[in-house]
């Protein structure tokens, strides 16, 4: 096991001093719940194994998860705040696969815009405990504003669910836009898969990509379900039969160029919502809310506003902040809001959920 840094009890004491005591929890975890709703980068780096009774589990690869599966398994009241510090575990990771995080999980908050602001500034803190004197370089995105952009844009929900989830992925991002510029052709299908695709029937389809399957000698419980295929074939037809205007796509690309002071974003975004003549409706509201919240902490001057800038994990749903060294593309800490996964998880009725992490050995690497 990685030895606690000896910086630690910093971090404990600077946890309770936000009000959120260090929790503990299990470092064996269910893995379908990573799987389900981590990011395709983070879902390749985990370790598997198995438990007695054949059930999937991974080594803990982050904190956000099993904090939130542990509030709810125990019921417990909101709004409640967790803080923790332990380790963690990723395949592939520059440093080795072991290393410890620290960070706070609020939960329950009504107040979004508060809770927001909290989060950046706690994470703010804690870094400025840890590195006294160093200069910050404080990233902000939102999740929620480019949605509202997506939608306002008119595209069809598919479009937006696939430029959501690249959301954070310059990659794919860029691959999306390409794709809604100029559709690809499809891949040669057989004439009977073709006239069911064409059709739109994912049962007829799935029942052909079986027999099919079944007639290669492939085994229909390894890998992909037919079900998953043909569902996957029909999506991908129906975002193929979408153009996206040149005049949309331009508009889309102008906000993806959106780099502004945070205190200024909320105007910069007004006037490109004006000028493109799209309704961003509450999240615009709600993002000027935010950005008053945060500068109530003294901070909004040091923050950068990027539109383009998200976090590569599946459950965010508004505010993404990465916060590093200026001239390091490394981040020291991240985090963002997280609405839907309670729910998702199995929480009885919705409950908010904004947090960070602190990466805790580039945080030593950067300490005189």
């Amino acid at each position: 096991m990685t030895a606690l840094p000896d910086f630690a009890d910093d971090i404990i004491a600077q946890l309770e001093a936000c009000g959120a005591p260090a929790t503990d929890v299990a470092i064996l975890q269910p893995a379908d719940p990573f799987l389900d709703m981590a990011g395709e980068d983070l879902r390749r780096r985990i370790f598997l194994t198995e438990s007695e009774t054949g059930s999937a589990l991974c080594l803990r690869p982050e904190f956000t998860i099993p904090v939130c599966l542990d509030h709810i398994a125990r019921r417990a009241a909101t709004p409640r705040r967790y803080g923790y510090l332990g380790e963690v575990f990723r395949q592939r990771r520059e440093g080795g696969a072991e290393f410890f995080q620290a960070g706070i999980e609020d939960l329950g908050e009504a107040d979004i815009a508060a809770a927001d602001a909290r989060s950046v500034a706690d994470a703010h803190a804690l870094l400025t405990r840890l590195l006294p004197g160093k200069a910050l370089a404080v990233t902000i995105g939102d999740q929620s504003v480019f949605e509202a952009v997506l939608a306002a844009l008119g595209l069809p929900r598919g479009w937006q669910k696939r430029l959501a989830r690249a959301f954070g992925s310059p990659g794919a991002l860029e691959a999306a836009l390409s794709d809604l510029a100029n559709p690809t052709r499809a891949a040669a299908l057989d004439e009977p898969a073709a006239s069911l695709l064409l059709a739109g029937e994912p049962e007829p389809l799935a029942a052909h990509i079986a027999e099919r399957m079944e007639a290669a000698g492939h085994s229909l419980g390894a890998g992909r379900s037919p079900q998953e295929i043909a569902k996957r074939l029909i999506e991908k037809s129906e975002l193929r039969s979408v153009r996206l205007s040149d005049e949309a796509l331009a508009a889309l690309k102008d906000f993806l160029d959106i780099r502004a002071p945070l205190g200024e974003a909320h105007a910069v975004l007004e006037a490109f919502a004006s000028e493109a003549k799209l309704s961003l409706g509450s999240a615009l509201t709600k993002f000027g809310a935010r950005a008053d919240a945060i500068a109530a902490h003294g901070l909004a001057g040091a923050f950068e506003y990027d539109a383009a800038f998200g976090r590569p994990l599946d459950y965010y749903t508004g505010l993404v902040f990465e916060i590093g060294l200026p001239g390091d593309t490394r981040p020291l800490a991240g985090g963002g809001r997280y609405d839907r996964l309670l729910t998702l998880l199995g929480a009885k009725a919705p409950i908010p959920g904004v947090g960070f992490s602190a990466w805790i050995d580039r945080i030593a690497e950067a300490r005189p």
